[in-house]
């Protein structure tokens, strides 16, 4: 099956079986490696990625569910720069241990300052309930995306 899509900014086709899981597809044909598999259940969110706005965890979308969607991983945001400001604020605020679960954490915070620019922390604490972090408590992740919102000059 051809699928045409967009990927980090760049028109995709890819000839694929349609029951590929899109975590699968980012990793072994784009080598797009922030995309983690964890748990393979939407549990974790360690293979967070941006569909059409929105965050999702890739290991539960399969290909045939992504035809002419807009998609974006945090090579995305590296290649446009904005990765940056999360490094920046992330280490300010010691929101990075292991790191496992940071590009998950980047790729909710983003899809949440997509839609709302200045969100409080209750909305961010939403935002990034879908990921999961063994080493950080949190809070300190929480500190970093809203130092973003507020200092970071996203816009929307």
């Amino acid at each position: 099956m051809k699928i045409n899509f967009i990927l980090n900014d760049e028109e995709k086709t890819v000839d694929i079986q349609p029951d590929t899981r899109l975590v699968d597809l980012l990793r072994e044909r784009f080598n797009l490696l922030s995309v983690k598999e964890g748990c393979g259940q939407g549990e974790c969110g360690a293979c967070t990625v941006i569909i059409d706005g929105k965050a999702v965890t890739s290991c539960l979308i399969l290909v045939s569910q992504i035809e002419g969607s807009i998609i974006w991983t945090v090579e995305g945001l590296e290649k446009s720069g904005e990765l940056e400001i999360f490094k920046k604020y992330f280490k300010k605020h010691g929101a990075v241990q292991c790191g496992y679960c940071t590009p998950g954490m980047v790729m909710s915070a983003r899809a949440l300052l997509n839609k709302n620019k200045h969100p409080d922390r209750e909305e961010i604490r939403k935002a990034i309930a879908g990921n999961l972090c063994r080493c950080t408590g949190y809070n300190n992740i929480i500190d970093a995306i809203t130092a973003i919102a507020e200092e970071g000059g996203f816009g929307v």
